[in-house]
């Protein structure tokens, strides 16, 4: 799922096409597909792609409860609103209101729940956000764990919100996003001419961070170079551009997260243990959704309800057979899964209550419950070693293609290939 920021005036090109402005990386989209026109009112464009672009019509609804009727658009336009979903190919998209976000720490009602969809019922979650209370007022760093999908940055935002940096920024950067060699330009920053390309200086992450709180997500995944330049702002709180001579102070405060045991990595060699030491002045752990199950059902109706406002729908009910499937599933995505799952629904959904038949089929049939811990993360090593392999392969063994083809660093790629037993290809010269 991906989510796409709208301008409030103008044209958005959509296609296969690297020159468009939503790119839809997908064999059933042509290269210039279609197109949206924002201004008083909202259009959709049809430029002839040989999969069509389809439009849902409403006035082809069929019995309550089923998922409506597609309409396709020949070469011409059509108004779209709110609730709108549009085909492209086998592409779906819906146009909805940007999603609320919170902008304090979520004050709790009675029954554990709050406005912004945060969801405290489990006694475990209850100690994780009181230490969260108490340490957002302090100034230590603070290291979230926890399994991918469990609300780290949810979290990371609340203490935010709630210390005494509230009213400066708050910076999120996902250290597993960009190559080695595009992480030190990105989180220090860059002086004009310090590379060929760099014709203006430019601030970093760090610098953009000033009088607030900074975000490393997965930060386990930074290379050991990158571990030491981080180490230094740390002890220092001054950051060097690249390029430049003279280090600039900052003041910000540190919240990092990992899915990694970074004491296992420490040991092993891939983690410095004094980088280590500086982030975890305070660690709080994140149990997974199915530790806590008595807030499934809090989540889903909070999830069911953002997502009816932001397509200006009225909040949708659940059935009682929907509502056992979710129980059952074990949720190895935990929250982030949930939600995708509980969005999907509603949009699949044109009558007044999300049945089974608006869940995945997964769900459904009940595959992935029958799985215990260890197959489910043997069939997941699986699958991994399955992408890089068939990536591998795809690349002709060119492991920094690989990595790009997978959305990974070539740091992240090698480490894998370790990790999963996959023999790494002899190194090509154009990787040296």
């Amino acid at each position: 799922m991906r989510v796409v920021d709208l301008p409030p005036i103008g044209v958005v090109s959509i296609g296969r096409g690297e020159g468009n402005v939503v790119r839809l990386d997908d064999p059933s989209v042509s290269r210039r597909h279609a197109k949206l026109l924002l201004d008083s009112e909202l259009l959709v464009e049809d430029l002839g792609g040989a999969n069509g672009t389809f439009l849902r019509d409403v006035t082809r609804s069929g019995p309550t409860g089923q998922t409506q009727g597609l309409r396709r658009l020949m070469k011409d336009r059509a108004p779209i609103t709110v609730g709108d979903t549009l085909v492209f190919g086998s592409v779906s998209a819906v146009i909805r209101h940007a999603p609320d976000t919170a902008t304090g720490f979520p004050e709790l009602d009675a029954n554990g729940g709050s406005a912004h969809g945060v969801v405290v019922l489990d006694p475990s979650m209850k100690a994780v956000y009181a230490q969260a209370d108490r340490a957002a007022r302090a100034l230590i760093s603070v290291l979230l764990l926890g399994e991918t999908g469990v609300g780290k940055e949810v979290l990371a935002r609340a203490i935010h919100a709630r210390s005494p940096r509230a009213k400066g920024p708050f910076v999120a950067f996902n250290c597993a996003a960009l190559s080695e060699t595009l992480l030190e330009g990105e989180l220090f920053g860059h002086e004009r001419g310090a590379f060929t390309g760099a014709t203006q200086a430019r601030e970093g992450l760090f610098e953009a961070a000033d009088g607030g709180s900074i975000f490393l997500d997965e930060v386990g995944e930074l290379p050991l170079s990158t571990q030491v330049k981080l180490l230094r702002v740390l002890e220092e709180r001054s950051v060097v551009r690249v390029g430049a001579r003279t280090p600039k102070a900052i003041d910000l405060r540190f919240i990092s997260a990992t899915n990694r045991d970074l004491e296992q990595e420490v040991r092993d060699g891939r983690f410095r243990q004094d980088l280590f030491f500086r982030l975890n002045g305070i660690a709080l752990t994140i149990p997974p959704l199915r530790k806590r199950p008595a807030e499934l059902e809090a989540l889903v109706t909070a999830f069911v309800n953002a997502t009816s406002r932001q397509l200006d729908r009225q909040p949708l009910g659940v059935s009682p057979e929907a509502m056992q499937l979710l129980r059952a599933h074990d949720w190895p995505g935990n929250v982030r899964e949930l939600r995708n799952v509980i969005e999907r629904a509603v949009v699949l959904c044109a009558g007044e209550s999300i049945t089974a038949e608006h869940l995945p089929t997964a769900l459904q049939t009940g595959r992935v419950p029958t799985l215990d811990r260890s197959s489910f993360d043997d069939a997941v090593r699986s699958l991994e070693r399955g992408r890089i392999v068939e990536a591998l392969n795809q690349c002709s063994g060119n492991q920094t293609q690989a990595a790009k083809l997978l959305g990974i660093s070539r740091r992240t790629l090698v480490t894998r290939l370790g990790e999963l037993d996959v023999p790494r290809p002899r190194k090509r010269p154009d990787e040296a």
